[in-house]
């Protein structure tokens, strides 16, 4: 039966979090996909997916965007369509990363955090970042492939201290063997 086994399709992840208490700074999380090459799965990202920005074939999108938390239900959604990503891409990894503005926090500061991550109605993982307490940013999924083969899964919190932008250069290199 393996055969019939499309693996990983169509994925949603989605950040939740509770507004600071009056007369703090806002909390703001973003959601950050990387995707890298079959011919260097664990290197420089081909392109990266943020607030600002898109992947360039539409497979990667950011739906919601939020930058104080104060959403209903989950405040960052982003979509991930595997299963039209090019095969020349093998590895897609997703991270959450904390704005630095204006002092530095790490998630022991962020009120109520969440994660989903799901296809479909099927919830692959739930986490509150509870291990990643004192982290900047951490990664939150990879999705790998071999070949043309189907997508598959890896759930797991790696945390990460230090500025955002070295985050999404080195996000990718937690994977390494």
């Amino acid at each position: 039966m393996d055969g019939l086994n499309k693996g990983l399709r169509k994925i949603e992840v989605a950040v939740r979090w509770d507004p600071s208490p009056a007369g703090q700074p806002s909390t703001d999380l973003d959601l950050i996909a990387a995707t890298y090459l079959a011919d260097d799965p664990h290197g420089d990202p081909a392109y990266l997916v943020h607030f600002d920005s898109r992947s360039p074939d539409g497979t990667i999108t950011l739906n919601r965007d939020s930058k104080d938390g104060q959403g209903f239900g989950y405040d960052e959604v982003m979509t991930l369509e595997l299963d039209r990503l090019d095969e020349r891409y093998a590895r897609v990894v997703v991270g959450v990363v904390i704005q630095q503005h204006p002092a530095e926090r790490t998630f022991v500061s962020v009120r109520n955090p969440g994660l989903r991550i799901r296809e479909g109605y099927t919830v692959l993982a739930e986490d509150d970042f509870g291990g990643v307490l004192g982290a900047t940013a951490t990664t939150v999924a990879e999705f790998a492939r071999e070949g043309s083969g189907p997508w598959a899964f890896r759930a797991g919190l790696r945390g990460f201290e230090g500025d955002p932008v070295d985050f999404t250069r080195t996000m990718g290199a937690a994977g390494r063997s």
